[in-house]
């Protein structure tokens, strides 16, 4: 099976030249059979930085992290899709150890978990702390509703076959389409795993994700896509 390696950007210009040149050395050892940088139309460097390198740059349609992914999708020609992102928070070398349950034939949609492997952005402060309480309670509704144990349902880093993901019906622009892909791989019954995956702390630029702003819509879209078509 080969694999599509997507990596969404946004002002990332001083990590994702890291991100590509080592998703580009595991060519030596998986059947990539591409690099897709898809980029929200960042204002910073970031697109000068991926045109050194021998990956495919496409630009999104501006409206958010969901709506590039949903974009990524109709883009890829891989077997196997591999989200990562940009700000060096994932390790390319954790490729292998995420893609291998699908591989094996085991799984068709497997998550990197942070609860599993550890987290340097999830502790530390209140805000952290409230991003993890979050994460936590909407994990244990997805687990009770469709009696699974998952652990981390907003990492994004994940893999999944190309295949299930065009089937899915994603319909959400930003981030909260992390768990809109694990609640809708769920509800079409395609099996769902996770492998252990360190989150580093992020080494340039800030967040993108706005907790205080942007609760009601995962709270809104948790609910929804749990009970209702």
């Amino acid at each position: 099976m080969n694999i599509s390696i997507v990596v969404p950007t946004k002002n990332e210009e001083g990590t994702v030249s890291d991100i590509l040149s080592n998703c580009l050395e595991l060519k030596d050892k998986l059947d990539v059979a591409e690099i897709l940088v898809i980029d929200g139309r960042s204002t910073d460097g970031t697109r000068d930085m991926v045109r050194k390198f021998d990956v495919d740059l496409v630009v999104d349609n501006g409206l958010g992290k969901g709506a590039a992914i949903r974009q990524a999708i109709k883009h890829v020609t891989g077997d196997i899709v591999v989200f990562i992102d940009a700000d060096g928070s994932h390790d390319p070398a954790d490729i292998p150890r995420l893609i291998q349950p699908i591989v094996n034939g085991e799984c068709d949609h497997v998550t990197g978990s942070r609860m599993k492997g550890g987290s340097d952005e999830l502790h530390g402060d209140f805000a952290k702390f409230l991003r993890m309480l979050g994460s936590d309670i909407i994990t244990l509704g997805i687990n009770y509703r469709f009696n699974v144990r998952l652990t981390d349902s907003q990492n994004g880093f994940r893999a999944i076959r190309a295949e299930v993901a065009r089937r899915l019906p994603l319909k959400e622009n930003i981030t909260t389409i992390e768990q809109e892909l694990i609640i809708k791989t769920l509800k079409a019954k395609y099996r769902m795993g996770e492998v252990p995956t360190h989150e580093y702390k992020r080494k340039s630029g800030e967040s993108k994700v706005s907790v205080r702003r942007m609760w009601p819509r995962y709270v809104y879209t948790w609910l929804k896509y749990m009970f209702s078509d």
